[in-house]
């Protein structure tokens, strides 16, 4: 046999491979793992002492690929760090998995992300596929959604690296930072982080408006007969 015909064989299998250890992984977060109360996950990042930033950041990013929520990663992050460095690791960590997602996704293939996606799949295909700068913005601050299904669908059905990375990185801000400084509030109850609190949801109301609609008319265009 060729070592033309090895090649695609080789790469199928490898593909199904990970697709196989991927969606294991994904059973096994959804029904065996949960993180710790806050007050634990805390005291196991301070444990860690000066490497505690770079551990934060590897869990954050590990969780972010996963069907576990990443609120009490960002709200953690906030009462270990603070508001302003807890932020800023919280959007490092919450990307790097984003990121990583988004090219495993690419990886596996359309086919193989429908099967790991399984009943999302329909929907995050329906709003992603030939989308964009909008329409993951949109998903990313509408209430409910998980980030791991935009993770992944994204990376599926055609959204350009360019369009997730900025969207993303748009989009996530406003909204850690509103949980992260919800954290640092119950550590520390001042007015300031209070304030941080409260412009921070705003901001994700308007954009998540903004998005919204500027993907609703995004989409408008591209259905048959409508108008220029």
């Amino acid at each position: 046999m060729s070592e033309k015909a090895l090649g695609p064989a080789w790469g199928s299998f490898i593909r199904n491979a990970l697709l196989v250890a991927v969606l294991a992984g994904m059973i096994y977060a959804a029904f065996n793992l949960r993180l710790p109360p806050l007050d634990e996950l805390q005291q196991r990042i301070e444990d860690f002492g000066w490497a505690a930033w770079i551990v934060f950041i590897a869990v954050y990013a590990a969780v972010a690929m996963t069907p576990i929520p990443v609120t009490i990663m960002a709200v953690s992050g906030g009462l270990v760090f603070g508001t302003l460095l807890g932020s800023l690791l919280s959007v490092v960590g919450v990307l790097i998995g984003c990121f990583a997602a988004y090219h495993l996704a690419r990886f596996l293939g359309t086919q193989a992300v429908r099967k790991l996606l399984g009943s999302h799949a329909e929907k995050v295909e329906a709003h992603l596929e030939g989308a964009g700068f909008e329409a993951v913005c949109a998903l990313r601050l509408t209430p409910g959604v998980p980030y791991w299904p935009v993770n992944y669908g994204s990376g599926a059905f055609g959204v350009t690296q360019r369009d997730f990375v900025v969207a993303s990185a748009v989009a996530t801000v406003p909204g850690q930072v509103a949980l992260v400084a919800l954290g640092a509030f119950i550590a520390d109850q001042t007015i300031v982080n209070g304030v941080v609190i409260g412009v921070a949801w705003s901001v994700v109301v308007a954009m998540t408006i903004w998005a919204y609609r500027s993907w609703r008319g995004t989409s408008s265009h591209r259905l048959p007969g409508a108008s220029a």
